[in-house]
């Protein structure tokens, strides 16, 4: 879940709500009881807490593409940009050749330096161009950086909806940048992340599964970086789900839930880290409309900006949904305060 200013998701929650809503209809032969309605609105209401992008940029599985490149687990960052973009242009270039030119054209988009707005190419510790697509992509110099965040995004974000994930990371590294040279910035799409409207994205199966890749993931990505790095998890929506359930180990700092439908814990205290946990929404941000509940394996419960959860507060400002990353916002702001240390953080600070 990124930024994004296009689509029914990414300016008004109540289209999105809509949306949700035509995923669960009801027999019309069957009498509506309370309960019943109760509980589908809830699920439907959970639909759309996990919405990022339009329908419309749903992936394509079919597309082919190369097999991952593989490498060795000592191989340095460089190996592994070198490699996955020959890999991705590849892709790129199969993608074409199948007459999938709205996959070929987004990866290219993805290969181009110009995209990536910093100097040098693309820089991918990982890259799959295949179904729905993997990819890990870094901004900023990794070797030297004791500053590195790792974005983690939500639902529907896949290849074809890459370049709105792409731009909250860029957004991001030059904000720190401008306070903190030594800093870098992972976007993880490193999960199958659940459609948009399907069963999937109302439990935490997917996060269960993307929870396993991410832990170990983050352990390597320190031994990347300059010795000591500092690291934090900033969570999107349906990613704030995958955050809660990944184990950390000491080297992860901090970890920002933000435009979240939950996180399936009760309290910061049953989440598997030592790590301080930021919680903060947007004034215009439509999860708020959001029922928190949890009805067996569905839904996510405890809302992580209610002061029951003990997650600290952070200032959001007026962003909506996806739009925490979006430049000069005071989330940005905030986020990046977090990440670089300088948050005020009295002992107990509340949502």
């Amino acid at each position: 879940m990124t930024t994004g200013t296009t689509g029914t998701t990414d300016t008004a929650g109540n289209t999105a709500e809509a949306t949700a809503t035509t995923a669960f209809p009801t027999a019309t032969a069957r009498p509506i009881r309370p309960h019943g309605r109760l509980r589908r609105t809830a699920l439907a209401s959970l639909v759309a807490a996990a919405v990022v992008f339009p329908i419309s940029a749903a992936a394509s599985p079919d597309v082919p593409a190369p097999a991952p490149a593989a490498f060795a687990a000592d191989a340095t960052p460089q190996t592994r940009y070198t490699a996955n973009r020959a890999n991705l242009a590849e892709a790129a270039r199969m993608a074409q050749d199948a007459d999938r030119t709205g996959r070929a054209s987004k990866l290219r988009t993805m290969e181009a330096v110009e995209a990536v707005e910093a100097a040098g190419a693309a820089q991918f510790l990982t890259f799959d161009g295949r179904g729905k697509g993997r990819a890990v992509e870094v901004f900023g110099e990794l070797e030297t950086a004791d500053r590195v965040t790792v974005l983690v995004p939500g639902s529907d974000t896949t290849l074809d909806t890459y370049e709105r994930f792409r731009a909250g990371a860029v957004a991001l590294q030059q904000r720190l940048q401008i306070e903190h040279p030594r800093s870098a910035v992972v976007a993880w799409l490193g999960y199958d992340t659940p459609g948009t409207v399907s069963t999937t994205v109302l439990t935490a199966d997917r996060a269960d599964e993307a929870a396993a890749e991410l832990a170990p993931f983050l352990h390597r990505l320190r031994e990347m970086a300059a010795p000591g790095a500092r690291l934090s998890l900033l969570c999107h929506s349906y990613g704030s789900v995958v955050c809660a359930r990944t184990t950390t180990g000491p080297g992860v700092g901090d970890i920002v839930l933000f435009g979240s439908p939950g996180t399936g814990a009760g309290s910061v205290r049953e989440l598997p880290t030592g790590a301080r946990v930021w919680a903060g929404r947007g004034t215009d941000d439509w999860i708020a409309k959001v029922p928190h509940v949890q009805l067996g394996a569905i839904g996510f419960g405890v809302d992580p900006v209610d002061p029951a959860f003990g997650a600290r507060a952070f200032a959001a400002g007026a962003a909506g949904h996806s739009d925490y990353l979006k430049p000069g916002t005071e989330s940005l702001d905030s986020l990046a305060a977090i990440v670089l240390g300088t948050t005020p953080d009295p002992e107990a600070t509340h949502a």
